[in-house]
């Protein structure tokens, strides 16, 4: 008798073709043909002696290997609603930063715990942390006449932040440990995987190395405004956009998964369109990133017009810094500028992504993304623009960021649906 290699779950009762028997002709072995209900019926057999895989294996004494790898690991959507709903939490922790941001509440909270610090309860607590915040630059140069009550509500702002990061890391790391020890993950997701627990934990350093560049005794007196250094806080960021943007692919990998049988092909007529819709969301990332450059040094408050600046297309000071490379990074004038530049060749892009995408053969499910990155762009960047004629108030500045991120989830989830396409059957 030879020994089982390999042998694969099959639930489909099998069909024995009469003339195919197996039997042992010494070193040969001839094959019988096992066929599936859905096969024989398909060939019109009409032998009615169905027999499962053990039974024929007992009576004949075979080698047997029904598949040409190892177990396939579980396959379940379940992975791709966590995956998505740690996505929907990166996107409310990006939304509760940015408002974190714009009511000046980051640096409320002077001290970092990796468990989370002890909440205050009773008024002396309260005052002991009071006075630690009065330590810091922030009190000692803005925030003199800070009462003990605003101090408590820009404090809960900083807490509700961490807290809601911290949650994000519990909401990845349980779920990914079960997922992974019950064999639900394939080895491309478990790499992905790995890629995200390694980002939630740089997310969550990079928020604290951000805090601590505003509680350093670095600034130059009345004159000089206590903030976080805008190069962290762009890091800060990125970092949540490019697990924001893993979380959102992965999911589509799940719930929207490509064709198991059929052939990747690169189709000319989608050439075009495939590049625009990468284009958008590099162009859409890129923006994002530059606005954090705005927020980290108030840039949106030095033009307050538009489309020009001031009274001129490119202010005069735009290259006031030296060495020239600075201003990029470091004048509010210059980040401004390329934040509008950046902003209006994204929606360059998606309209131009929207005409190209008319004119091919794209799916509905895929026809309407396109026209929905179209439509996000402007919107975006009417609300760019709402917020910088109205001196950037917290609602309009937090509605701008947030649609900086539905932008680029559109872009995503039509690269996925484009690629879809290029799946032909068998």
């Amino acid at each position: 008798m030879w020994s089982i290699a390999k042998l694969c779950r099959v639930s489909y009762p099998i069909r024995s073709v009469s003339n195919k028997i197996i039997h042992n002709a010494g070193p040969q072995i001839i094959r019988k043909e096992l066929l599936t209900p859905a096969h024989c019926t398909r060939i019109g057999l009409r032998n009615k002696n169905s027999l499962r895989i053990s039974q024929v294996i007992k009576s004949n004494g075979i080698v047997a290997r029904f598949c040409s790898s190892g177990p396939k690991p579980k396959s379940s959507k379940a992975v791709g609603y966590w995956l998505l709903g740690c996505s929907g939490m990166v996107f409310t922790a990006v939304v509760l930063g940015g408002v974190t941001r714009l009511t000046e509440s980051g640096l409320s909270m002077v001290t970092w715990k990796l468990l989370g610090e002890k909440m205050p309860t009773t008024e002396e607590e309260w005052q002991q942390e009071f006075a630690k915040y009065q330590q810091y630059p922030e009190y000692k140069y803005k925030n003199q006449h800070i009462t003990l009550s605003e101090f408590k509500w820009i404090w809960w702002m900083e807490f509700a932040h961490r807290t809601w990061g911290r949650a994000i890391g519990a909401a990845v790391f349980l779920p990914a440990a079960f997922f992974w020890a019950r064999g639900y993950l394939d080895r491309g997701m478990k790499i992905r995987v790995a890629v995200y627990c390694t980002l939630v934990a740089a997310q969550g350093l990079m928020g604290w190395y951000m805090v601590k560049s505003g509680l350093e005794d670095r600034f130059q007196g009345p004159s000089d405004v206590p903030r976080v250094s805008q190069y962290r806080l762009a890091a800060h960021l990125s970092l949540a956009f490019i697990l924001y943007s893993g979380l959102i692919a992965g999911a589509l990998r799940i719930l929207r998964p490509f064709p198991v049988a059929a052939t990747f092909q690169k189709i000319k007529e989608l050439k075009s369109v495939t590049a625009l819709a990468h284009t958008v969301k590099a162009m859409a990332f890129f923006t994002a990133v530059s606005g954090a450059f705005v927020a980290g040094l108030d840039a949106g408050l030095v033009y307050n017009s538009f489309p020009k600046m001031g009274e001129q297309w490119i202010p005069d000071d735009i290259l006031a810094f030296s060495p020239t490379a600075r201003n990029f990074t470091e004048n509010p004038t210059t980040v401004q500028f390329d934040h509008r530049v950046l902003g209006t060749c994204t929606l360059a892009a998606a309209s131009a992504l929207w005409l190209v995408a008319r004119r091919r053969p794209l799916a509905p499910a895929a026809r309407r993304v396109a026209n929905a990155v179209a439509a996000m762009a402007w919107l975006q960047v009417g609300l760019g623009i709402s917020t910088l004629l109205s001196y950037v108030p917290t609602p309009l500045a937090a509605s701008h960021q947030s649609g900086s991120l539905v932008l680029l989830t559109l872009a995503i989830w039509l690269t996925h649906e484009i690629k879809l396409l290029k799946y032909i059957p068998k």
